[in-house]
């Protein structure tokens, strides 16, 4: 743990922007690293109100990965709590965040869940795009001190697991779930589903 935790930090430091990094690329990088996480909802939500029917399905799978995925990094931060780069007094930071757990990153374990349920179930140019759109979003963060680059391998390892491990239970219960789901949905959206507005 030891070498590796070396490693973590060296690249951190190689990544991290210094005193004399330009303002308009420390600006974009807050960008990335803070807003092009609410494109993902907006896209999940694009594809129930308006896709196939195999496509909701894959949303709803997509979204219910993450939550899982999600709490399990709740787990690890209780169990093996990794100070973030500005708690340690490492490097610069550029940008505001709690003093909480570093690993592993929610952002990119946002990203790795829903781009690899797409890229592997069926939607792979849209699962490319959002594991490359993660890419960058992993970059700025490690780029504005909030996270080490360990970090973003621990949210993809985190999110091909519990990919691996939900996809057999999904096979079993995906199609009676998303049929409870749009059940629901249907009957509360019944007004814009009959003026031809939402798919039914």
């Amino acid at each position: 743990m030891g070498e590796l935790e070396a490693l973590n930090r060296t690249l951190f430091l190689l990544i991290n922007a210094g005193d004399d990094t330009p303002h308009w690329m420390i600006q974009l990088a807050i960008g990335i690293a803070a807003g092009l996480i609410y494109l993902l909802p907006v896209l999940l939500l694009g594809f129930w109100l308006w896709g196939s029917p195999g496509e909701r399905r894959l949303m709803l799978k997509a979204t219910l990965i993450t939550v899982i995925a999600l709490l399990a990094n709740q787990l690890i931060w209780a169990i093996w709590p990794h100070p973030r780069p500005f708690m340690m007094g490492l490097g610069h930071t550029w940008m505001l965040h709690a003093p909480d757990s570093s690993f592993p990153s929610d952002h990119m374990t946002v990203f790795g869940c829903i781009g690899l349920t797409l890229l592997l179930d069926g939607l792979s140019g849209w699962g490319v795009v959002i594991l490359l759109t993660g890419l960058s979003v992993a970059w700025a963060r490690v780029f504005l001190g909030v996270h080490f680059p360990l970090d973003m391998v621990g949210a993809m390892v985190v999110s091909f697991l519990v990919y691996a491990g939900f996809s057999p239970v999904w096979k079993r219960i995906g199609l009676p779930v998303t049929h409870l789901v749009q059940r629901c949905y249907r009957s509360l959206m019944a007004v814009p589903i009959r003026a031809g507005w939402l798919r039914g």
